[in-house]
């Protein structure tokens, strides 16, 4: 609607993962020579993991088109599957579909190919978008498959991107030994403000204008940054919003005066304010008041434990502060009562010495 009244081939601000538009900061280089690395190397394992919008299926296709043609990659994006729909889901991608229904056989064809592939010297590659959503029994299989491997190399190479909860998933304990097989980690943080100057400069750039620096008043960017927290997804929405107003209005260049309209019609509030960046600040508050209200506890409970008790009632009182850092804030305002009775009785003990 706006590309022929600003100088565009073609709009600029689409949210497809278009690998043509990727604007590749230090962030996304860094994630890309980590997938090209693990797959050229022949080294196994990584997981990608960034925000909602960050670009990693952008950074996903990139890296597809640019693989060499000796590469063969599988890739799923629907993780909403079984164990068994996994496996075949692996072997379809792969360009086999005469599969069985039983895992066992699924996983021994999906080692035979492999075999077959490393001895045509060929690379194989598996690739799981939104992996955070992946139950614990496919995760399971997803170990089992990043074990196959030959005396000096490993068969299958793969690569798990996800949301921030990919990385607290892997690292629980029911998944040690998934975490033991991860070679390299990575997370693709939001864009810093300059960067997202240029994030808008570059894929002006791509879609035909020439001198995109002339379209943004500096005033904008503040204001483009406070609203999309440096995420491409929602800078993208705020650049497309910004160019319809704009071209609605007949106004040649984008200024602040356009932005906070484009907020207006997009009904937006400030990035910190929206829910996810509110819960995830409230549990990283919450984290922190837990971890010094059980400095403080513990603190209080070796004294209270020094006081003048038998032996084996000092040694039940530490042994309760010892799990003092896991309790939830309830509990430990229980405990803070009783460590006030403590110190009552301990007072008591004392005045009749």
């Amino acid at each position: 609607m706006y590309l022929d009244y600003y100088g565009l081939k073609e709009a600029p601000f689409r949210l497809t993962p278009d690998a043509d538009f990727l604007f590749m900061s230090r962030a996304h280089a860094r994630a890309k020579a980590y997938m090209d690395y693990t797959v050229l190397s022949r080294d196994g394992f990584v997981v990608v993991t960034g925000e909602i919008g960050a670009g990693k299926t952008t950074l996903i296709n990139k890296l597809i088109h640019e693989l060499p043609r000796d590469v063969l990659v599988a890739k799923i994006f629907q993780t909403q599957l079984n164990e068994i729909e996994f496996l075949q889901a692996v072997l379809t991608e792969f360009g086999i579909d005469n599969f069985s229904s039983s895992k066992v056989e699924l996983l021994n064809q999906i080692n035979e190919f492999l075999i077959d592939m490393y001895r045509q010297n060929r690379r194989v590659l598996l690739i799981v978008d939104e992996a955070q959503n992946l139950s614990d029994t496919v995760l399971e299989e997803v170990r089992l498959l990043s074990g196959l491997e030959t005396k000096k190399d490993k068969l299958l190479s793969i690569i798990l991107t996800g949301q921030p909860e990919l990385a607290q998933i892997v690292d629980s304990p029911r998944f040690e030994q998934l975490a033991q097989r991860v070679r390299l980690r990575f997370h693709l943080g939001a864009l810093s403000p300059e960067e997202t100057k240029e994030y808008i400069f570059h894929r002006l750039s791509v879609a035909g204008m020439r001198e995109p620096e002339q379209l943004f008043g500096e005033d904008a960017f503040p204001i483009i940054y406070e609203y999309t927290g440096g995420i491409p997804r929602l800078i993208n929405s705020m650049c497309d919003m910004a160019l319809l107003t704009a071209f609605v209005d007949e106004r040649r260049s984008i200024d602040e005066d356009v932005i906070r309209t484009a907020v207006e019609e997009l009904g937006w509030v400030p990035f910190r304010d929206r829910p996810r960046q509110r819960a995830r600040q409230a549990d990283s508050t919450n984290q922190a008041v837990l971890t010094d209200q059980a400095d403080a506890v513990a603190a209080a409970g070796a004294t209270v434990a020094a006081g003048p008790w038998p032996d084996e009632i000092s040694d039940k009182v530490e042994r309760i502060y010892e799990f003092m850092p896991k309790m939830s804030a309830g509990l430990m305002g229980k405990m803070r009562l009783i460590e006030e009775r403590l110190r009552e009785l301990a007072e008591g003990l004392r005045r009749r010495e």
